[in-house]
C-alpha cells in the first residue's frame, strides 16, 4: 500500500569539514525523527565513512537512512549521490579517493571526524574533502550511475558550487535524476525561475550542517516503503509512486545563518 513519505536527502555529519561536531548519529537521527522525517540520506563531503555509523544508529528509531556523498566536481559543481548499499557507496568514495588531492587543514576547514554508531571517535580523515576532485561533472555522473545510484544536482539556486552558478547551464544531455533546491527557494518560485528544465524532477533538501536544520527543507513523496529502489520509482512517476510537494521551513533568522554553507 502507498503512502507519504517525508524525506530529507542531504544531510552533513561531522565528517564534513563544515559540519557541527553535534552531527553525530545519535544526535541527527533523533532530531529527524522528532520532527516527523521518516527518510534521511548522509551526504559527507566527497567521502562516506560516516555512512555505516548513522544507519546502524537509525534501527528501531522509525527513521530510515541512506548511504549518500555530496561530490565535488573540478567544476567545483556539487553532486548528491544516493545510494541502496552501503557496498556501492564505498566504491564511489574509492573513484574519489583516487581523484581527490590535498591534506585538511583543520584550523581552516574544520576537523573530520569519523564515529561509530555511539558517536565515539575512531579517527580523523586527513584529505581534504572541502576539496574538488580531478573528475568533470559528466563522469561524476556517469560512475554515481555506475554504481547503482540517483545523481542530483545540489542546491541549484545557490551561486556558490549549484550546477547552474558554476558552469551558467546544465549540460545538455546530462542524465541527472532530479535537481535539489535549498529551503531559501519556494517551490513556486523555482518553477518559474527553472522553467527551462521542466523535464528533471525537483525536490527540496536541507543540506543540513547543524542539528536546528535538518527539516528545514524536506520532500514529500508517495511510495510503498522508505528505499532508494521506490525513491527511483517516484522521480520516474512509476507505479503511482510520485513526489507530492516539498516542504519549507523558514525564517527571517535562517536567511542570515550560515546562508553560504559549503
Amino acid at each position: 500500500m502507498l503512502k507519504e513519505f517525508r524525506a530529507d536527502l542531504h544531510i552533513h555529519t561531522c565528517l564534513s569539514p563544515c559540519g557541527d561536531l553535534k552531527m553525530s548519529p545519535r544526535g541527527v537521527v533523533k532530531e529527524a525523527a522528532g520532527k516527523g522525517i521518516d527518510l534521511i540520506a548522509i551526504c559527507d563531503h566527497n567521502s562516506s565513512e560516516n555512512v555505516e555509523a548513522f544507519i546502524k544508529a537509525s534501527q528501531g528509531k522509525g527513521v530510515t537512512v541512506l548511504p549518500g556523498m555530496e561530490v565535488t566536481s573540478k567544476e567545483e559543481v556539487h553532486i548528491v549521490a544516493l545510494f541502496d548499499r552501503i557496498e556501492d557507496a564505498v566504491g564511489l568514495q574509492a573513484l574519489i579517493y583516487e581523484n581527490l588531492e590535498g591534506e585538511n587543514d583543520e584550523k581552516a576547514f574544520g576537523m573530520q571526524v569519523v564515529v561509530n554508531s555511539e558517536g565515539e571517535v575512531l579517527g580523523f580523515n586527513k584529505r581534504l574533502l572541502i576539496g574538488a576532485t580531478a573528475l568533470s561533472v559528466e563522469n561524476i555522473v556517469d560512475a554515481v550511475h555506475s554504481f547503482n545510484g540517483l545523481a542530483i544536482a545540489a542546491h541549484i539556486d545557490r551561486e556558490g558550487f549549484g550546477i547552474i552558478g558554476q558552469l551558467g547551464f546544465i549540460p545538455p544531455g546530462l542524465e541527472l535524476d532530479a535537481l535539489e533546491i535549498s529551503p531559501r527557494l519556494s517551490f513556486e518560485e523555482a518553477g518559474v525561475r527553472f522553467g527551462e528544465y521542466h523535464e528533471y524532477p525537483l525536490l527540496c533538501s536541507s543540506d543540513a550542517h547543524y542539528l536546528d536544520d535538518i527539516g528545514k527543507g524536506t520532500t514529500t513523496f508517495l511510495l510503498e516503503e522508505a528505499s532508494l529502489k521506490e525513491l527511483r520509482m517516484a522521480l520516474k512517476r512509476e507505479g503511482e509512486r510520485e513526489i507530492r510537494s516539498p516542504k519549507y521551513e523558514t525564517n527571517s533568522n535562517d536567511q542570515n545563518k550560515k546562508s553560504e554553507t559549503i
